[in-house]
């Protein structure tokens, strides 16, 4: 993330993936958008995101990243709130249970020292904001994404949110070129995994699943994180590791207990 300014990082983060997945789009026939009830949706999801990514990366490098990504890991509590205010949906007494002991987890994941010695600065509310963003995020995608395909929505998605991290870049005076190769290879790893792949399959679930679900599963990312770190990193998993990442697992899997209880009755 120091290679690049975070707006910079989040803008080519969304402009790599773009000029990938459009031209698939476009070879399978998914660039028709068929009314401005369909543009608009696509428009507000595409901003919602990309003021997501930048604000996520303005807060990392304002803080670090344990504290930024626990605080947007407080999504589900905003997708649950915001579900129960602005949609008429009660979430269930399960997805309460599992977010209560998935935060938990996360808490003794990255450690109760760590959170006592969060900082309450601009980072801090900048954390919380991309947090609810997220959550708006989540909501907004799972009504689009009901009545169109995966790759249309995010061809289109991600689009406007290239167009919209472009002009912020412009306003704050970023530099789009004069990097290192390093700082270009990093580039193509967050445009390519991070953001093409990830939000893909991110995607298809959301497309299935129910949008407090899926942003509850996404704090499974910390789990593999930790498990990929030990075996390309060589970094060692700890004791508090194991039982946060536990407690974490448990929490997803409780929301997922009461569909299985409805299927096997």
């Amino acid at each position: 993330m120091g290679l690049t300014s975070g707006l910079i990082s989040a803008f080519y983060r969304m402009a790599i993936a773009t000029a990938l997945l459009f031209p698939v789009a476009a070879v399978l026939g998914k660039l028709k958008i068929v009314s401005k009830k369909q543009f608009f949706g696509l428009l507000l999801c595409g901003v919602l995101f990309a003021a997501d990514i930048a604000v996520w990366n303005v807060s990392i490098q304002g803080s670090s990243a344990t504290q930024a990504t626990l605080l947007t890991n407080l999504s589900p509590i905003w997708v649950g709130v915001l579900s129960f205010l602005f949609l008429n949906f009660r979430p269930k007494k399960s997805f309460w249970l599992g977010t209560a002991v998935a935060l938990m987890g996360m808490v003794v994941f990255v450690g109760l020292d760590t959170v006592l010695n969060f900082n309450f600065d601009t980072a801090f509310f900048l954390g919380i904001l991309s947090g609810i963003l997220y959550a708006l995020y989540i909501l907004v995608s799972k009504n689009v994404l009901q009545k169109m395909d995966v790759v249309k929505f995010m061809a289109f998605s991600m689009l406007f949110s290239s167009i919209f991290l472009f002009l912020v870049n412009l306003i704050f005076g970023e530099s789009f070129w004069g990097f290192s190769t390093e700082a270009w290879v990093s580039l193509l790893v967050q445009g390519i995994v991070c953001q093409l792949i990830a939000w893909l399959l991110i995607s298809f679930a959301t497309k299935r699943m129910r949008a407090t679900r899926v942003s509850l599963s996404l704090l499974s990312q910390a789990v593999f994180a930790a498990l990929l770190a030990t075996v390309f990193l060589d970094e060692k998993l700890t004791l508090t590791h194991i039982i946060g990442g536990f407690l974490i697992l448990s929490g997803i899997a409780v929301t997922f207990y009461e569909k299985k209880q409805k299927t096997s009755g």
